[in-house]
């Protein structure tokens, strides 16, 4: 019943802009925390940035920070993910990702290719 499905993957030059959404059905999406990872070819999945309830703070990797941002609009159950100043090293799937009752829940994954 829980559903993620995200969207926004595309080719983009170094440099460029993408925004990401996740959009979540099958539990209160307001009460939920979610989260995005991405997995490189050949490399394990690793988070981007960790999200919160109300959309007013996160944490970021390291390797994302100051560049990506997380938002959410609850009305619509969907949560975002802005990715700014885009680098090949970003190159991957991106995942949105929510744990519930002990339960690990992953959307299908959209893919962004950073190139030139």
């Amino acid at each position: 019943q829980v559903h993620l499905v995200e969207s926004g993957g595309a080719l983009v030059q170094p440099g460029g802009s993408l925004r990401l959404s996740c959009a979540a059905s099958g539990f209160t999406f307001s009460a939920y925390a979610l989260s995005w990872y991405r997995q490189a070819p050949g490399k394990e999945r690793e988070l981007v940035a960790k999200g919160s309830m109300t959309g007013d703070w996160t944490d970021y990797a390291d390797s994302v920070k100051g560049r990506f941002t997380i938002s959410r609009d609850n009305a619509k159950s969907t949560e975002y993910l802005q990715m700014n100043n885009l680098k090949s090293e970003d190159t991957a799937v991106y995942y949105c990702y929510v744990r519930i009752y002990a339960r690990d829940y992953w959307g299908q994954g959209t893919q962004v290719t950073v190139s030139s």
